[in-house]
Order: structure tokens, then C-alpha cells, then sequence
């Protein structure tokens, strides 16, 4: 490992090895994926790692590769005390709105660790259920602390898996690519073809 990757996650684990040092022992960090996407799922992840995770490569998703997602998602989960996912559907943003949504998802990811930790770190999310865990949230989290950058491409990968098999049954729609946001190739084939089922229609409005 160079030089100047293991000073950058050195830096990212500063967070949590201050906390560790406060006596928090199992520390899970909390992210999503799919907050501004037009169509489907928003998809929240948390995952706990070991003290001494040092992943090569470990960043806030958006600053990886797609292929190189892929491989850290595999060594994370394979690295994990616990992890989990929540996945909330189109369906539910329309009907309770994506904060609410995405909240959802955080208790959903809570509920379904295995391990119970002493503290939640999570991306700038504040006033949730976290079924009585503290938690710390953390403005631009994903970027500053080791274990919401795991948990943000755990969130990620597993978002656009979905979206690549929807992009399948929908293929007008070009999902594998633009994984639901709204890019120009997107609102035109809204324009086009209408809605789908996977799309947010609260999202959606200005362009049907």
C-alpha cells in the first residue's frame, strides 16, 4: 500500500478511533444510496467493522469506480462484524417522502444487525429512530469517517445491481447507465415512453 493511501486512511479512521478510545467498542457506520434518482429504490446500508480495517481503497462511493466498488463491497462484507441493508421502494418515497423514506431504511438496518453496536455514525441525518442506539450524525460523513464510506458502497453497490437488473425488463429507460437520476437521456425517454413502474412519481411531475 503507498504511502499517500495509508495517511488518507489513516485520516479517515481519526472519527472512530476517537470514539474507540471513549469506549466505544462496536462502531456501525450508516449511509444511503438513491436520494435524488427518479426512479427506484433508495437503498441504506450499515456495517461494522473491525478495530484494525485498514481496506485499501475504502472512500466515499462517489469517489470510486464502479468496477472498483464492486471488488471493496466483497471485502468489506467479507470483513464485517455485521451488516446490514435496507431496501425502501418507489412506492414508499411517494407515499412518505425520501427523508422519511430513507429514515425508514436507517431503523430497517438497525433492526437487522446481528451485532448490536454502542454507537451509530451516520451521514447527516438527524431526528431517527435508532431503536435507542446513540448515534452521531455527521455532515459530508461518507467523505470523513471509515465505516460510512464502507457502508456508502455497500449502499451503492447493492443500488445499482438493482438498478442493472431493472434496466432488463426496462431497457428504453437506459437505467444501467444513468442508474435512475435524472440525466438528459433519462427525461427524454420519460418524455417518450412515459412512466414505468420503478419510476417516483412525486420525482417525476414535472415531466409527464
Amino acid at each position: 500500500m503507498k504511502e499517500k493511501e495509508i495517511e488518507r486512511l489513516n485520516t479517515l479512521k481519526i472519527i472512530e478511533e476517537d470514539l474507540h478510545k471513549k469506549g466505544f467498542e462496536q462502531i456501525c457506520g450508516i449511509d444511503e444510496a438513491g436520494r435524488g434518482p427518479l426512479a427506484g429504490p433508495v437503498v441504506v446500508a450499515g456495517v461494522i467493522m473491525p478495530k484494525n480495517s485498514f481496506i485499501e481503497g475504502v472512500n466515499d462511493s462517489k469517489k470510486v469506480s464502479e468496477k472498483k466498488r464492486e471488488l471493496l463491497y466483497d471485502k468489506i462484507l467479507d470483513e464485517a462484524i455485521s451488516y446490514s441493508v435496507a431496501i425502501i421502494g418507489q412506492d414508499v418515497i411517494d407515499e412518505i417522502n425520501i427523508l422519511n423514506a430513507t429514515k425508514k431504511g436507517v431503523t430497517s438496518v438497525v433492526e437487522g444487525l446481528d451485532v448490536k453496536p454502542n454507537l451509530i455514525v451516520i451521514d447527516a441525518l438527524e431526528h431517527i429512530d435508532t431503536k435507542g442506539i446513540p448515534y452521531e450524525s455527521i455532515i459530508k460523513g461518507d467523505a470523513k469517517c471509515y465505516s460510512i464510506a464502507a457502508a456508502s458502497i455497500v449502499a451503492k453497490v447493492t443500488r445499482d445491481r438493482i438498478m442493472r437488473e431493472w434496466d432488463e425488463i426496462y431497457p428504453q429507460y437506459g437505467f444501467a447507465k444513468h442508474k435512475g437520476y435524472g440525466t438528459a437521456a433519462h427525461i427524454s425517454a420519460i418524455k417518450e415512453y412515459g412512466l414505468c413502474p420503478i419510476h417516483r412519481r412525486s420525482f417525476t411531475k414535472n415531466f409527464v
